[in-house]
């Protein structure tokens, strides 16, 4: 297994699970692989250090076998210090959008396609007071504002919509 970590067009990092470097590259190649916070597929590859385990321990730890100053016994074995990732404001910021996203989605109607003509529905009061979320062109939505109906756009990725495996 291939843990790799990802990078949309838009700098959300994430983290990808693929069987190989080969599995990775045919799903990008198919658009296959999409950012979760945004649904982008301009996906690119981070620099990121794998992690080796050659026996070596973490400072301050005792060595694993009885050789001095924390030898491996194989003399070509690097010595790898216990790196600990950062949490980046950037990560606690995605989170905080998904958990946002999912509240969203959670608590409003999927209307699809038929999202301005509800939205009307609703503002001349045809239709029953909701939230509702759906698809709208850039043209429809300035209409909307236009006749002083509230919108907002907002891009959620087809992974919210799915139960996560």
């Amino acid at each position: 297994m291939k843990v790799l970590d990802l990078q949309c067009g838009n700098a959300h990092g994430f983290e990808g699970w693929f069987a190989s470097e080969d599995d990775f590259q045919s799903q990008l190649a198919r658009s296959l692989v999409e950012c979760p916070l945004c649904g982008d597929h301009g996906i690119i590859k981070k620099l990121s250090a794998p992690r080796l385990n050659l026996g070596a321990t973490r400072r301050g730890d005792a060595p694993s076998n009885d050789k001095p100053d924390g030898e491996s016994g194989d003399e070509n074995a690097a010595q790898v210090p216990a790196v600990q990732a950062p949490t980046a404001p950037a990560q606690e910021h995605s989170a905080e959008w998904m958990k946002m996203a999912r509240k969203l989605i959670a608590n409003t109607e999927d209307v699809g396609e038929r999202f301005a003509d509800e939205a009307r529905r609703i503002h001349y009061g045809e239709a029953k007071e909701r939230g509702i979320r759906g698809q709208a062109s850039q043209e429809q939505t300035m209409e909307l504002l236009e006749e002083g109906i509230p919108v907002m756009p907002m891009a959620f990725p087809k992974a919210l919509k799915e139960t996560l495996q």
